[in-house]
């Protein structure tokens, strides 16, 4: 990726074959970055109290209450039987609850408790944090560009998990997407 000319890319985006100034430099920078991110966080927050599964749960429920295991284990990509050991460990820990779905005695809804809202909270303050006083020694150029990114990176972020989804439930039907 050239982080000097941030401007539209030279070929067209919406082409099939556009890989993007460097499809595994993006890969990656985003990797870097979210271990660099991770890391600088756990000052506050140490792996003990607050394995990163825990906090993508925690992000993913509050972004999409009411979830089930099931679903939070296709939205995670993880195993089932994963989602539901972690989601036990949660509750437990106060972080979770479970409500039963009505109309289904097997199923439950999954939802923040008020502790797991304000460690959520807390984590991404911490992340606000460390990552506004990085932002703010960039220069401002670097900081336009990448605020302006976050859209691009959000829709691309979305368009993956909309075709990875696509693509699960064609093996799991034995059809080609």
């Amino acid at each position: 990726m050239n982080p000097v000319n941030a401007s539209a890319p030279a070929t067209d985006p919406t082409a099939p074959e556009y890989a993007g100034a460097d499809a595994w430099s993006l890969t990656g920078v985003i990797t870097r970055l979210r271990r660099v991110l991770r890391s600088s966080v756990r000052q506050e927050f140490p792996w003990e109290s607050l394995p990163m599964a825990q906090v993508e749960v925690l992000q993913r429920l509050a972004d999409e209450p009411g979830m089930g295991v099931s679903d939070l284990a296709d939205r995670q990509r993880l195993a089932t039987n994963t989602v539901s050991s972690l989601v036990q460990q949660m509750v437990t820990a106060g972080l979770l609850e479970r409500t039963p779905r009505p109309g289904d005695r097997r199923a439950v809804n999954l939802s923040l408790t008020q502790t797991g809202t304000e460690i959520l909270a807390a984590w991404q303050a911490a992340n606000d944090r460390r990552l506004g006083q990085a932002l703010e020694r960039l220069p401002e150029a670097y900081q336009n560009v990448i605020e302006n990114a976050v859209p691009a990176l959000a829709a691309l972020a979305a368009l993956l998990e909309t075709e990875d989804q696509t693509q699960n439930r064609a093996r799991q039907n034995g059809t080609r997407p």
